[in-house]
């Protein structure tokens, strides 16, 4: 009886009809895919993006050279050197951040004292050549300064959501 079944099966292509039914069926439903340039799906609120640093508003910088970052990332991406000013305040003089090194886990946000290092929504950038990986102090205070109303903005709602 079983070599009967599968010989109708056969010529009578039901395992290509089933697979067409599917195929039909799932023709009616919803879409998923995203059009991604053109459209963007919501990033979750505990997103960690491009890094960047952030100034007062008085336009000094926060980084007061403290080096809790560097010690706390487990990749050892980050390398600090700092100065004192006459003033008697510490302030880095160099400030890197290795991207190719770097996994984006945020220890380096959750230590800084003085919310100098933040982790930005921004995560379309590339490089060119393999010298960009490395982005300096002035290139993170450049994009501290490009995304400062967006970060202020999720600092708030950050505050708001604890």
């Amino acid at each position: 009886m079983r070599p009967l079944r599968e010989y109708f099966n056969t010529w009578l292509l039901l395992e290509l009809l089933r697979g067409m039914a599917i195929t039909g069926r799932s023709m009616f439903k919803p879409k998923v895919t995203v059009q991604y340039p053109e459209e963007k799906t919501p990033l979750s609120p505990r997103f960690r993006g491009l890094h960047a640093l952030r100034r007062y508003p008085n336009g000094e910088e926060r980084c007061i050279a403290c080096k809790l970052c560097e010690a706390i990332c487990p990749a050892m991406c980050i390398t600090i050197d700092s100065e004192e000013n006459s003033d008697g305040t510490r302030r880095t003089t160099r400030y890197d951040i290795d991207l190719f090194k770097c996994i984006y886990c945020g220890f380096c946000e959750e230590a800084c004292p003085t919310d100098a290092i933040v982790m930005t929504r921004y995560f379309e950038f590339h490089m060119e050549e393999r010298n960009e990986a490395v982005i300096n102090k002035q290139r993170l205070l450049a994009l501290g300064d490009k995304f400062e109303q967006q970060i202020a903005m999720d600092r708030t709602q950050d505050a708001n959501y604890r």
